[in-house]
């Protein structure tokens, strides 16, 4: 009949009254029905009423849930990801169910500003950064709002990221693993494998960053204590053959690999490279011994580290923490040193009676 209106799902009064708009406009379309050519008895528009009506908190209620957005920046690193994960479980947080996870890794420093400003873009909550200073330095450049909680192996009041560790104020607060500089314990103890080496190669990430000149320097420094000769190789574009040439060239007898993040995803090549041209390497992480890499020498921590972040302080700040109110926590540090047995068998190197008990993990 031309003016009832239809009782299609989704159009007509049923479709009218799924908020209290459309209930206001259903019942004066209904009074202004002829009670003979109506459709529906009053009764029956009086249960559908009410049935839809039941139903609006939820329907407001689930338009204005949301689930927090972490947004996560740096350098590529697997274990992080799985501490990280675990951490949030024990903060009553799973990925996918109650909470969501946007990774921003980088390929280098310079892209570090153009993802934190994505990670801005996109609203996220909260901002963890690992890998390097450099990123959670591009985060608070990026935001003044939105808390940021760091992963550091460096000094945070150095990267003018946080005052006072206790109180740090402003949106930037986390972790921080504060060691003395390994450089020359490293030089050390890869001269006690390779004694013979007068001039070692040192290899970095291209110049242009504090953080390059901080360890370059360091490195030299040790290298002037030890009366060796240092030689810096920069790995311009991760060019690394290039710069294993230059090793060559230039009669370098052992090498130090810096202890950049950015590394990590070139280690296979960095390790091969090593073997096949028989220098004797120091890395920075076990990571490349466990690849075949002859030693490393780092510090760890003394407990979780991403786990504990995200248990510690990305938890507390989704339901309602302050990153000013969470002090900086410093975590104690133990020292780890890893020698492959067999890369050095291959590269007929003996290893010294005071070294071998001295390591902390034998590879085979």
């Amino acid at each position: 009949m031309p003016g009832v209106p239809s009782l299609t799902e989704g159009t007509g009064v049923r479709g009218d009254v799924r908020d209290a708009r459309g209930w206001a406009s259903a019942c004066q379309r209904y009074d202004t029905l002829d009670s003979k050519g109506a459709v529906m008895k009053r009764r029956e528009f009086i249960t559908l009423l009410g049935s839809a009506a039941a139903g609006w908190p939820l329907a407001a209620s689930a338009q204005q849930s949301r689930i927090p957005v972490i947004g996560v920046l740096g350098f590529e690193n697997p274990a992080f990801v799985a501490g990280f994960h675990q951490g949030l479980a024990e903060a009553g947080y799973v990925s996918g169910q109650n909470v969501s996870i946007e990774f921003r890794w980088a390929d280098n420093l310079g892209s570090m500003p153009r993802l934190a400003a994505e990670l801005v873009g996109r609203g996220v909550d909260v901002i963890v950064t690992t890998g390097s200073p450099y990123a959670a330095v591009a985060a608070k450049a990026a935001t003044s709002t939105i808390p940021i909680v760091f992963v550091l192996a460096e000094n945070p009041v150095q990267y003018g990221l946080v005052t006072i560790l206790s109180r740090p104020g402003g949106n930037v607060t986390g972790l921080s693993l504060l060691t003395t500089d390994l450089s020359g314990k490293r030089l050390n103890l890869l001269l006690e494998l390779a004694p013979q080496a007068t001039a070692i190669a040192y290899l970095s990430v291209a110049s242009g960053g504090a953080l390059f000149e901080e360890r370059k320097d360091d490195m030299l420094a040790a290298g002037r204590a030890l009366g060796r000769e240092i030689i810096v190789l920069e790995a311009r574009g991760f060019d690394f053959e290039a710069a294993f040439k230059t090793l060559l060239d230039k009669q370098a007898r052992a090498l130090i690999v810096g202890d950049f993040t950015v590394f990590q995803a070139y280690r296979d090549q960095i390790v091969q490279l090593a073997v096949v041209h028989r220098i004797p390497t120091m890395y920075a992480s076990r990571d490349y011994v466990v690849d075949g890499g002859l030693m490393s020498y780092e510090a760890k921590a003394v407990g979780a580290g991403s786990r504990q972040v995200a248990r510690d302080y990305v938890g507390p700040i989704l339901k309602g923490a302050k990153p000013a109110d969470l002090p900086v926590h410093v975590q104690l540090t133990k020292f780890e040193l890893v020698l492959n047995l067999r890369t050095a068998k291959m590269l007929d190197l003996t290893i010294p009676r005071m070294l071998f008990a001295a390591a902390t993990e034998l590879i085979d």
